[in-house]
């Protein structure tokens, strides 16, 4: 048995030897844990090798976060697990931690690194959330950069990814080497942590042996402090007070120009508020406030530092904070520009129908295609809009007041007048669609005639007697109505007149034929003399009262006057402005006078054009003019015979078209003094016609032959108000609708752009530069055929059309943010200039494009550093909280400015030493003569959260 046991001992023991030389373990094979750490190291030796310029070509990720940091990635695999490692590096190195105005990653903030490595996992968290994995990655990339001699920070991020939690280290030669710690409290933070005191304490107790050493010595903690406070949201003051109000007028908001007394918009007094009310573009401010570095030896002082005022402090820099949508355009934004998009779209619409009525009757063909969107607002919204429209006011606004230079090359009208108001409605009356047009259009007009028919004066028409051909064919017909309705209400009243004083004739005839009793023809006289005195005169030469030669030819005393015949009402001075010149006529050695004529006849653009093609038709001729003209030259000889009885045809062409007199020698410059010397040397005037007056069968002297001797105030009116007025009123009743539309549209643009441009944004170049070049686009994209009602439903001008909407919509942008900046800043100008200026170079790039393409990632970023004087007027944007915030939140940390506690305060605090003070600097390579961050604790919190993030030095 012992034989046979020892037999089994030995075989098993031979087998247990093969066994151990089956599964030996060769070292001479890299294992997977030396796999990984050699692709980390040749990974950032390739990275050394090529430096920053040469990553940068490789395609090297620029941060939005920074203007300066990029990276590049990598793929790595340690078993089943897949990593990913990040190198973070600037291309210039010259911004400064403690500048905190450069912009910097997160990591180089908490830290105090300027280059770094960051490796994780490539999962949902992407954190190593197992610590012996997380200290495992941290051997492997230590173990790889020792071997490649660099001094690259490297982090792992841990635990939950809402605490923002990591750990690092960094071989720094072969003496130290640093580790990091960073960790978030997301909430409850302890009240003593919320004081600098407390922080302080914290920092002390990493390097302190123990509590007692706070009070027992002195630690020189160098300090860096950043204050962040944030101004409070526009609606936050009254937001409370007015909700209920707002729920019970919300519809009433709705319409374009009411105005709501219980709540106050920030663009009450701008110019558009009239119509739209646009989102404040400036949300608000962020105050950066900071502190140059301190060096504190005792908590005491940290508590005084805590009561400091920020206006103690070193630097403030100011931040914007606009509009998240600013730069986009997703249809929530409601301006001048959207509804002239819509404006547009009308246009297009509006070749669809011949006539106006088609758009809104039931029974039109085309109706079905009109989109069910298209509304008609009620019947009482029409009636404010009409209410608004042709309400009378007193006095007329100043049509030029705040007009751009280049404004009248648009074709419109100026912006306070009736067709202006009109298109500008159109633009808010039921959302701008072509039904809606058609609605307003139809009664504007039945209200318009309801004027004509009363003779009531139409509003926002000046009645100066003239028309603006360099406005739209419409304005210049309600011009021309203006003036007719004026003229015939002229008419009426003298009618009154006549018949009021009918009753009296008959009661004052006895009376009036005792003192005329010459007859019909001197009382003729005398009522013309009544008329108008100081033009009427008896004939008498001037300067030859003593001479019997005149007197029997060209005077006659008073009893001659009154006992001559009918004949003698053609020597009676009537209708005269007075002698021109020197000027005597031919036949009698009088002086000439210029007559009293009637205005010639007011003419529209349409009506200009008319007569030119006519000329185009008959071709041009002097005759074929004259009978274009017979009217008002009739009306000009006949006023001129009134008023130089005796005057043949060649006096009124001396007067009327001097061109067409050759004078022989000059007439005399002044009157002679001597009758028998005036008569040998200045008169007869000296001269004879000119070629096309003195040809036979000349039209002009044949008008002359037929025109009556009646002076201006007898004649009948050039123009006929009565005829003229019904023209016009056929005119607007039938146009087709494009031609409206077109005129709507061209009116449209320029009366918005008036309107912008009467905004009060300071002295903004940019702004200015902007204005200036909207005009410019507009008068070369709203151009005939679009002016003269020439478009055609295929032509380009739609789509330049819409692309004018989109450069519009970028200058209104841009206006309505120049003008919230300036009414903040009017006292101090520089801050709102250098804000606006630098978000017009971030904004100028994206308006080529649609608004829609705009790329929304990239945020503008700005911070402006104040001068002493502008520190005053920024803190005076901190109001103190009212009595309705101040239970909304207990302040708990102190600095306040007005009553406000920063939203994040930030502190940097590091203890130095001398390494050369140490008994390994003998060994080193290095020479440390520098002050060396042993310790180093950055801090970012409010009240309700905290970050801490330590690096500390050891000597190994």
């Amino acid at each position: 048995m012992a034989s046979s046991s020892k037999a089994n001992l030995a075989e098993q023991d031979e087998g247990e030897e093969g066994e151990e030389i089956e599964h030996f373990n060769d070292f001479t094979l890299a294992s997977s844990w030396e796999r990984f750490i050699s692709e980390i190291e040749a990974t950032c030796r390739q990275w050394l090798a090529d430096g920053p310029k040469r990553l940068l070509e490789k395609g090297a990720v620029h941060l939005d976060a920074s203007h300066n940091i990029y990276k590049v990635k990598s793929e790595l695999k340690n078993a089943a697990k897949i990593y990913s490692m990040e190198y973070y590096f600037e291309i210039s190195s010259n911004g400064k931690i403690a500048d905190w105005n450069c912009t910097l990653h997160d990591l180089q903030l908490c830290f105090g690194v300027k280059e770094f490595l960051v490796i994780l996992p490539q999962s949902a968290s992407g954190v190593v959330l197992d610590a012996p994995e997380a200290t495992k990655l941290l051997s492997a990339v230590s173990i790889a950069l020792a071997n490649c001699s660099s001094l690259w920070p490297a982090f792992v991020p841990v635990h939950d990814p809402s605490r923002k939690a990591f750990i690092g280290i960094q071989n720094m030669g072969t003496t130290f080497t640093r580790r990091f710690e960073a960790d978030h409290i997301g909430s409850q933070v302890p009240i003593k942590f919320m004081h600098l005191e407390g922080l302080y304490e914290l920092f002390v107790s990493k390097f302190a042996y123990c509590m007692s050493d706070h009070s027992m010595h002195l630690f020189r903690v160098h300090l860096l402090m950043k204050l962040t406070y944030q101004t409070l949201p526009n609606d936050e003051d009254n937001y409370d007070d007015i909700q209920e109000a707002d729920t019970e007028n919300a519809e009433y908001e709705t319409s374009p120009g009411c105005d709501n007394p219980n709540r106050k918009h920030w663009d009450d007094d701008c110019p558009w508020n009239e119509w739209y009310s646009a989102e404040d573009p400036v949300m608000g401010f962020d105050l950066v406030v900071t502190w140059s570095e301190k060096v504190v030896e005792s908590s005491l002082e940290m508590a005084e530092m805590e009561n400091a005022s920020p206006h103690e402090a070193e630097k403030w820099i100011l931040a914007p904070n606009l509009y998240p949508n600013l730069e986009s355009s997703k249809g929530d934004r409601i301006g001048f520009a959207s509804q002239l998009h819509l404006l547009v779209n009308a246009l297009e619409m509006s070749f669809e129908a011949p006539f106006i009525e088609d758009f809104v009757s039931v029974e039109n063909p085309g109706s079905d295609n009109l989109e069910s969107t298209m509304v008609i607002p009620p019947p009482t919204v029409l009636d404010r809009v009409l209410k608004d429209l042709f309400l009378e006011d007193p006095q007329l606004p100043d049509f030029a007041k705040d007009e751009h230079k280049s404004s009248r090359a648009i074709k419109g009208a100026p912006v306070e007048s009736l067709f202006v108001q009109f298109c500008l409605h159109s633009l808010w009356f039921g959302n701008c669609n072509i039904r809606a047009i058609a609605v307003l259009w139809i009664e504007f007009v039945r209200e318009i005639r309801w004027h004509w028919e009363e003779s009531q004066p139409l509003p926002k028409i000046p009645a100066n007697g003239s028309i603006d051909l360099a406005t739209c064919l419409i304005n210049q017909k309600l011009q021309m109505l203006a003036i007719c309705i004026g003229k015939k209400r002229e008419l009426n009243e003298e009618f009154e007149d006549c018949i009021g004083t009918k009753d009296n004739a008959s009661a004052n005839m006895e009376k009036m034929q005792e003192v005329n009793k010459v007859g019909d023809n001197s009382s003729f006289h005398a009522r013309s003399q009544a008329f108008d005195e100081k033009r009427d005169s008896l004939l008498t030469p001037e300067g030859f009262n003593g001479s019997k030669t005149v007197e029997s030819k060209f005077s006659a005393n008073a009893q001659d006057l009154h006992s001559a015949d009918k004949s003698t009402s053609d020597s009676i001075r009537r209708g005269s402005a007075g002698p021109v010149g020197s000027m005597k006529l031919l036949k009698l050695c009088q002086s000439l006078h210029a007559p009293f004529t009637q205005s010639a006849p007011l003419m529209t653009e349409d009506m200009h054009e008319e007569r030119l093609r006519a000329i185009e038709t008959f071709g041009f001729s002097f005759s074929f003019s004259a009978q274009l003209e017979r009217e008002t030259l009739s009306s000009d000889m006949s006023a001129f015979k009134a008023a130089n009885p005796g005057a043949v045809f060649e006096d009124f062409i001396r007067w009327y078209s001097p061109r067409d007199w050759d004078n022989d020698e000059s007439e005399a410059k002044g009157p002679s003094t001597d009758l028998t010397e005036g008569m040998n040397v200045d008169w007869p005037p000296q001269g004879r016609l000119s070629r096309r007056m003195s040809e036979s069968g000349n039209f002009w002297r044949k008008i002359w032959d037929e025109a009556p001797i009646l002076p201006a105030s007898e004649q009948k009116p050039l123009l006929d108000p009565n005829r003229e007025g019904e023209k016009i009123l056929h005119y607007l009743e039938t146009m087709q609708p494009h031609q409206l539309l077109e005129q709507m549209v061209c009116t449209a643009f320029r009366a918005s752009a008036d309107t912008l441009n009467q905004t009060n944004y300071g002295s903004l170049k940019e702004m200015d530069t902007k204005m200036d070049q909207l005009y410019l686009t507009m008068a070369s994209t709203l151009r005939p055929p679009l002016q003269v009602n020439l478009l055609s439903n295929t032509s380009d001008t739609i789509e330049d059309l819409r692309r004018l909407c989109v450069v519009f919509e970028h200058v209104e942008k841009l206006l309505i943010l120049a003008a919230s900046l300036h009414r903040r800043f009017r006292q101090v100008p520089r801050i709102s200039e250098a804000i606006f200026s630098n978000y017009y170079n971030f904004y100028l790039p994206t308006m080529g494009i649609g608004l829609a393409d705009v790329d929304t990632q990239k945020e503008f970023d700005m911070k402006l550093q104040l001068s002493q004087n502008e520190r005053q007027v920024v803190s005076n944007m901190f109001t103190p909280p009212t009595a309705n915030q101040s239970w909304r939140k207990v302040l708990s940390m102190g600095n306040h400015l007005n009553g406000h506690e920063p939203i994040l305060r930030e502190i940097i605090f590091s203890m130095r030493d001398n390494a050369s003070d140490n008994h390994y600097a003998s060994s080193s390579r290095r020479d440390y003569q520098q002050d060396t961050e042993t310790y180093r604790m950055y801090t970012c919190g409010t009240s309700n959260d905290l970050r801490v993030a330590l690096s500390i030095i050891s000597y190994d």
